[in-house]
Formats: C-alpha cells, structure tokens, sequence
C-alpha cells in the first residue's frame, strides 16, 4: 500500500497513491478516525474484484450492479496544487467515467475542501449524481438536522420525508428520531440505511472527543437520487457510512461535473449539538 500524507498544526490527511482513497484523518494526539477495511472480503463482478479499503471514495449514483463496484484498485495521477493535491484514477471502463479528487487542507485551520469531479470519456451521454462517501469507525454518534421551516407559508405540506433502505428496521434501536436533530449509534449490528433532503446541507459524527463535519450544497429545486436524497447515512458490523450526494446530471461526451465538500474537525461539541445527545 502506497500513501502520502498532508499535514498542518490540526490536522494529518493520509491518502493513497494507488487508488483513489482518502484512508486517514487524524485530528493531532488523536487517532484516525475513517475505517481501515482492509481486511474485508472483496465483491466479485464481472469487470473483477471490487474493494472497499476504507476512507473516503467518489462515486456516481443511482447505486447498480455492476455498474458501482467496477474495481477501481490501479494506480491513480497524483498531482500537486495549491494547498494539497489532485487525484486522478483512469477512465472506468464499461462507464467511461473517470473520477477525480482535489484535496486542499486549510494552513491554520482544522478544516479540508475537497472537489470531487466526474468526467464523461464515453461515447454516449451520462445521466448519474456525484456521491461523496466517507466510512468512519464504529463507536460514536451521527448527528443528521432536520428542517423546521415551514415547507409553505401556512405550514399547511410537508416538510420532511425520510427513505429507508429495504434492510432497515424501523425500531432499530441506534435510530433516535427527534424533531430538530436525529442521532443514530453507530454500533456493530446488522444494516441500516437511511437518506433525505438535508436543507442545512451537514452531516456530523462525534467519536471519541471529536466532532467530524462535512458540508455541502443543498439545491432545493434539483433533482436528486433514492427519493430526492442528498444525504444518507449506512451502518453495519464494520463501518459507519457518512454520504453526501449532487443532483442528477445528464453530462454529454467530454463534459464534467463538480461536488464540493468541506470537512472539519472539533474537539467540541457545540451547545445545541451537546443538547441534541442528550450530554447536557
């Protein structure tokens, strides 16, 4: 396994050079935080073995078979930039997509921006959604806001909507549902998936003294993927997924696509988040 590492007076990003991961991120004194997978079992496709390694991965969804899991363990392009690096793998085949990462780690703050780029190499016009997933250890807690406004001035429609994946238990006990922010207890158990439209545009997981948060757009009148979802979250008996999505997209041949996500990393909890967990 090759990798390199980016660092500041906060952070240390560890990433790989022979496929496109992100495998480390640790706040300093402290330990990693993404899931090492390394030792799970690959999926086997038709196009070869897929791996998942850990960390944080790009995809394009809606998720398919074999379509998501074409192997992606090959040597990638490595270039650098200001503050950080690009990262590059070969074109898909069988997709013609080819994924890219810039990473730019902030020089006095604990925070990193990463652009996520899918180009279409193909042939044939795309329609799909950049996917931003991070997978982190189990043994903390995810904090998901949910929207209070008012959907209409009256307050007379609905205003959330939550999807549940055909494997999850709606009495699974680490789901606490809750009005203004939901928890779910990232512990070892059987999986569960669940996504909706997040207006806040912010996903956080609290482990181990750390407050891990990644934010994105939140595009109200875009059209996004598993019942208009841009954040999901899946959990089971290795690793916690955290997962930000872009709206569909058809990109015709030569086009690409841009998702941005900004992380940061605190070793607090704010007072309204403190409140939400129950700590105070």
């Amino acid at each position: 396994m090759n990798t390199k590492t980016l660092s500041n007076d906060f952070l240390e990003l560890e990433y790989r050079t022979d496929v496109l991961r992100i495998i480390g991120l640790k706040p300093k004194g402290k330990k990693n935080i993404f899931a090492d997978l390394s030792h799970l079992q690959p999926i086997t496709t038709e196009y070869g073995d897929f791996h998942f390694h850990g960390g944080h991965r790009l995809w394009h969804a809606p998720e398919s078979m074999p379509r998501t899991y074409i192997p992606d363990s090959h040597e990638i392009t490595v270039t650098d930039i200001q503050d950080g690096v690009s990262l590059e793998a070969p074109t898909e085949s069988g997709t013609g997509i080819r994924k890219r990462i810039d990473i730019q780690l902030a020089s006095a703050a604990p925070t990193v921006n990463l652009t996520h780029r899918l180009t279409n190499n193909g042939l044939w016009t795309v329609e799909l959604a950049p996917w931003a997933i991070t997978q982190l250890r189990l043994g903390g807690t995810v904090i998901l806001p949910l929207r209070m406004e008012n959907a209409d001035p009256a307050g007379l429609l609905a205003n959330r909507q939550l999807s549940f994946w055909p494997y999850a238990k709606l009495t699974d006990p680490r789901l606490k549902l809750q009005d203004e922010y939901t928890t779910f207890n990232a512990e070892s158990a059987p999986p569960f998936k669940m996504g909706y439209f997040n207006t806040h545009g912010w996903l956080a997981y609290w482990i181990d003294g750390v407050l891990f948060k990644k934010t994105f757009a939140a595009q109200t009148n875009a059209n996004y993927p598993d019942n208009n979802s841009n954040a999901e979250i899946y959990c089971n008996e290795d690793f916690l997924e955290l997962e930000s999505l872009a709206p569909f997209v058809r990109l015709e041949p030569g086009q690409s696509v841009e998702h941005i996500e900004t992380w940061e990393v605190r070793d607090s909890l704010p007072t309204e988040l403190r409140v939400a967990m129950g700590k105070i």
